[in-house]
């Protein structure tokens, strides 16, 4: 029952999509605004060094994000940071190829260190990293995080999320990787050829922590691909899975209750 919906707006959009190329009045704008998109675009942007190849992790962690509002469009959500957070250690652990430094051993490494802020988050990486023989670690900034406004199938206006994350090779203290995702929820007829993953969201507008999910696997997917496991097998840390699994369900639960 709950796939009829989106069946019927799908086809809605063929008929209206093939009117379209005959009749120039077709009224798009008004009924794109009611018919959302979430898809792979362009929305990850990556930079790394050239020597990423021969980057080699046998583990890695990650430190928890911080809030950094853009000013431009800066909207962040008290306790955005801690979910997209949760999201990046359970991609992380559930990877495989290398080990993930359970969320606990982390906190318990910071408690050691100066407070983190934005301004120390590369050099409070590169002592955490070294005091838990990573060879990697990941930091970043939750630079906007604007929740859905109205209902599933009735927004007023759409999800939005930007951060950015770096990772930093420890032995060398250099950052080998940076990406920025960037991505706010449009209309089908924004971008109408990607029609799969409209479908997959069910025709509805999706929530901020959905959006930065998908931005936070894709992420993972690109070091994954970029950096020389130590493990050629795939499996996964019991124990970092477990911690993840916690902190994604804290982060959901507190999400819920706002």
């Amino acid at each position: 029952m709950k796939r009829a919906p989106v069946f019927a707006v799908l086809t809605l959009c063929v008929m209206i999509a093939g009117c379209s190329s005959t009749d120039s009045s077709s009224s798009l704008p008004s009924f794109s605004s009611k018919v959302p998109f979430v898809g792979r675009t362009p929305d990850l942007e990556v930079h790394a060094v050239k020597s990423i190849k021969t980057v080699r992790v046998a583990k890695i962690a990650v430190m928890p994000l911080l809030e950094n509002p853009d000013k431009s469009n800066g909207t962040v959500v008290e306790g955005s940071a801690e979910t997209v957070t949760a999201e990046l250690i359970g991609q992380v652990a559930l990877a495989g190829g290398w080990e993930a430094v359970p969320e606990t051993d982390v906190t318990e490494g910071l408690q050691k260190l100066p407070p983190l802020t934005l301004s120390n988050q590369q050099t409070v990486a590169i002592a955490l990293g070294k005091n838990l023989n990573a060879d990697v670690v990941i930091y970043g900034t939750v630079n906007r995080y604007k929740e859905r406004v109205g209902i599933a199938y009735a927004a007023e206006s759409p999800a939005s999320v930007e951060f950015t994350l770096h990772m930093v090779q420890v032995s060398s203290g250099q950052v080998v990787w940076t990406a920025k995702f960037d991505r706010t929820q449009k209309a089908l007829f924004e971008n109408f050829f990607n029609v799969v993953n409209f479908v997959k969201s069910e025709g509805r507008w999706v929530k901020a922590h959905e959006i930065a999910q998908d931005g936070i696997q894709e992420a993972v997917a690109n070091i994954h691909d970029e950096v020389t496991l130590a493990r050629t097998e795939m499996r996964f840390e019991g124990g970092s899975v477990e911690e993840s699994k916690k902190a994604i369900l804290r982060a959901q639960q507190k999400e819920a209750t706002q």
